[in-house]
């Protein structure tokens, strides 16, 4: 990993690099967003033709090195706030432009497939074109185009979120792993009630959620909250509440939830912090429900929104309630759930 200083890309052994891939026959393309129907077909002597014609599939694909899994976050179904530019955009090197897969316009990472022909495509496209050249129809097999794998190591390239504030550059395959955990990509919406796509910082989040989820706003480190049911057997269909507090010029978002724990029926409240977990370790909370002279306590360490919502729930990190305890601390004929719940914030110093 090196700093970015005057030059966004820096590109090593590029001379040498194009030597080798002359004596491959590959196909470069100058508009790799184009629609396969709109390339010329091209045919080899002999050999055997597809016949399927490519389907239509969103230009976006997920590449594993070893275990890692990436998103493309160029996706049109999530929309990216206060993020300001277009991540990943890259040098109109002719080299670089070799490794943009000509179907889904991603960055092809090993193995790189070609055709008889020349053609290249990532591995994800291969499987999604019935391994038929998009381009020309060839029948793929199950060729590796190692030149072009070899060019990729003498590449290095920023990270795609140099735009938010990251300035390193990678080799060419260590750039995809830096991405997963770069501290500056964006976050997920932390809302829980529906499975909402939009992505971005902290303060555009923030608005999002009060104007577009009317989620209660509150400014404070202390809470006292009173949640009330008239119907609590009613627990299949999970029902979420948040509320996002301000607190020491960060913002927490507080769940609680009724959902099923294997069979038994739960209600559930845990924090979670809007920011990285290096940060989220700085602070601690406490959580207290009770009735009729009895009082649970939970004191933790809220979670990142990093964490997806359904994660810090599976992993129960939070204070649990037995319907049934829940409904006694309501008091009376226990038809009606009035649970309270209180708690506060703090900073460890």
């Amino acid at each position: 990993m090196r700093k970015l200083k005057k030059s966004p890309f820096y590109y090593s052994e590029v001379n040498e690099a194009s030597n080798i891939l002359k004596t491959y026959n590959i196909a470069r393309f100058s508009h790799p967003t184009r629609s396969t129907a709109q390339f010329g077909i091209e045919m080899a002597p002999g050999g055997s033709t597809c016949k399927e014609v490519l389907e239509s599939h969103p230009t976006v694909a997920d590449y594993d090195i070893g275990t890692a899994k990436v998103e493309n976050n160029g996706t049109t179904t999530k929309g990216n706030l206060g993020l300001g530019g277009k991540h990943g955009v890259y040098s109109n090197n002719g080299v670089h432009e070799l490794l943009e897969c000509p179907v889904c316009s991603n960055l092809m990472y090993p193995p790189i497939h070609q055709c008889p022909n020349g053609h290249t495509l990532c591995s994800n496209c291969k499987i999604r074109v019935h391994n038929c050249c998009p381009t020309c129809r060839y029948d793929l097999g199950n060729i590796r185009c190692l030149a072009l794998e070899k060019v990729a190591e003498s590449l290095e390239l920023p990270c795609k979120y140099q735009d938010l504030g990251c300035h390193d550059i990678f080799p060419y395959y260590s750039k995809l792993k830096h991405e997963q955990h770069c501290r500056f990509r964006p976050y997920n919406c932390p809302y829980a009630g529906s499975e909402c796509s939009v992505t971005g910082d902290i303060p555009s989040l923030v608005a999002h959620l009060k104007d577009d989820h009317n989620v209660d706003m509150h400014d404070g480190c202390t809470f006292n909250h009173r949640y009330v049911k008239s119907n609590p057997h009613e627990v299949e269909n999970a029902t979420w509440m948040l509320t996002v507090f301000n607190c020491f010029g960060r913002q927490f978002c507080l769940h609680f939830e009724a959902f099923q724990l294997g069979m038994a029926p739960v209600y559930m409240a845990f924090l979670r912090f809007m920011g990285d977990d290096n940060e989220a370790k700085k602070f601690s909370y406490s959580l207290e429900v009770g009735g009729n002279g009895r009082k649970l306590i939970w004191q933790g360490i809220p979670r990142s929104i990093r964490d997806s919502h359904k994660k810090v729930r599976d992993s129960q990190d939070g204070l649990i309630i037995q319907r049934s305890l829940a409904l006694y601390f309501s008091g009376g004929d226990r038809q009606e759930l009035k649970l309270r719940v209180t708690g506060r914030i703090w900073k460890e110093e």
